[in-house]
């Protein structure tokens, strides 16, 4: 008799991905810049430590909030009590404003169609218990997030089918690709619910276009089927062009009288934008009253604490210091952002063009020994156990082309990011050392190889005569 179940042991959480492995190999190996200095960088995670300064300011000019107290007087009691799951109304409120404060007030949200959950992790995984059955499938533009594979599949029982972007063009999403990616599951003989994307994606860090955008939902519209949009580093835009969120394009081409309006559903997360993944703050927002339902009923399987609402709530009200802070954190991963592309540009090695998140799309197709995944796989362990770098390799992502890399910069000091480039310029370096005496030598065996030619040429003309 099997004493655990069919979950416990099967192999389907994808935590033998090189994307989580090379998480472990930092683990047993971090660096440290006094105890640890030849330890690996950690590149691998997408955390935002660029602005802890301003949230720290924040609380220690708003103690009564970080001491749970309301004019003065402790709240301590209450917050610990039981919580309704649908949320503290003043959080639900203060975050709406947040989402489209960050959206340029172009579009609003009602709290009413707010689920909190604990974390973008958990918003995802409700919806796709929400939206789909098990073996029902979802369609995502490559590269994607690594943490999917786990997220929608693991507990859901539901499948991906891959959108095959390509470099070409930038890694955007065709009707061709999408059409090719919904043919692709068919064959397969699954039923697809729906497109999940990430705006701004991870892992390229670029920001859909309203064409792409207005694709998206003429394809969903057609295929009668939903629409995810991730949007959880909506506020990292750094550069131009603007964030465009999936609601102000559907406003726009007056979506809302269709049945399209009911089928598109917003992620969103705090673990971004403000840098606070610890704190496990994840909404689902839908115009679908019945998914709003059903997810809020889901949600108490993760609740955010009442604690953590009552702080949020204050924090994001506050219109001075969410103004100021996201034009200040935008600033600080822009320039973070220029270090790393310009340092490696430095070294020949080039990025995909991209104005938000905390990652760039690094190109190492050159540093290949060969074209191919095992190639990408060698590369990638050398420079994690030898040139000490955890980044996060194309495949794990499922990119279709050997030889890209994410790498992240916004959780780590400018110091640290400085010696993860002279690093990779050591070991580029020492690759191109390597091949120029390599070409010398193959230059010299060509020589001599043609000196004893000739000589054995004039040798048999002087015998001949």
């Amino acid at each position: 008799m099997k004493l655990l179940s069919k979950k416990a042991t099967c192999n389907s959480h994808g935590q033998d991905s090189s994307y989580f492995l090379g998480w472990e190999e930092y683990e047993k190996n971090p660096y440290d810049e006094i105890r640890n200095p030849k330890g690996i960088i950690q590149m691998g995670l997408a955390e935002n430590q660029l602005s802890f300064d301003l949230l720290e300011s924040w609380l220690g000019q708003n103690p009564d909030a970080a001491a749970f107290k309301r004019k003065g007087d402790s709240i301590f009691r209450e917050l610990a009590l039981f919580q309704d799951y649908h949320g503290l109304p003043a959080f639900k409120d203060a975050l709406v404003q947040f989402m489209a404060e960050i959206r340029g007030n172009k579009v609003s949200f009602d709290s009413n169609k707010l689920v909190l959950t604990a974390g973008a992790t958990s918003a995802n995984e409700t919806l796709m218990f929400c939206l789909a059955d098990p073996g029902d499938a979802f369609l995502l533009p490559t590269p994607y997030y690594p943490g999917f594979d786990r997220d929608l599949k693991w507990r859901t029982g539901a499948e991906i089918v891959p959108i095959q972007c390509t470099s070409s063009n930038g890694f955007r999403i065709t009707e061709s690709a999408l059409e090719e990616a919904y043919k692709e599951a068919e064959r397969r003989n699954l039923r697809v619910k729906g497109v999940l994307v990430t705006n701004p994606s991870n892992p390229l860090g670029t920001t859909l276009t309203k064409q792409e955008l207005q694709l998206l939902l003429t394809f969903i519209s057609t295929k009668r089927i939903h629409l995810i949009s991730d949007e959880i580093y909506s506020g990292t835009v750094f550069n131009s062009p603007k964030f465009v969120s999936v609601m102000e394009v559907l406003i726009e081409n007056n979506y809302m009288y269709t049945d399209v309006w009911d089928r598109v559903h917003i992620v969103y997360s705090l673990s971004k934008d403000l840098g606070l993944p610890g704190f496990r703050v994840g909404a689902i927002y839908s115009n679908d009253d019945r998914v709003v339902s059903a997810a809020t009923k889901m949600s108490s399987f993760g609740l955010i604490s009442s604690q953590t609402q009552y702080l949020l709530s204050a924090m994001l009200s506050d219109k001075k210091f969410t103004k100021n802070y996201v034009s200040q954190n935008q600033k600080r991963l822009k320039k973070r952002h220029e270090m790393l592309v310009g340092g490696l540009e430095k070294i020949g090695i080039s990025c995909l063009e991209s104005n938000a998140g905390l990652f760039c799309w690094v190109d190492m197709r050159h540093l290949l020994s060969s074209n191919t995944f095992d190639g990408e796989m060698e590369l990638w362990k050398k420079i994690v156990y030898q040139v000490g770098l955890n980044i996060s390799p194309g495949s794990s992502c499922h990119c279709t082309e050997p030889g890209w890399f994410r790498a992240c910069f916004a959780n780590m000091s400018e110091d640290t990011l400085n010696i993860a480039i002279q690093r990779l310029k050591a070991f580029v370096d020492s690759r191109d050392n390597k091949n120029d005496i390599q070409n010398h030598q193959n230059s010299n065996k060509k020589k001599s190889f043609s000196k004893w030619v000739f000589r054995l040429s004039f040798n048999e003309r002087q015998r001949e005569r």
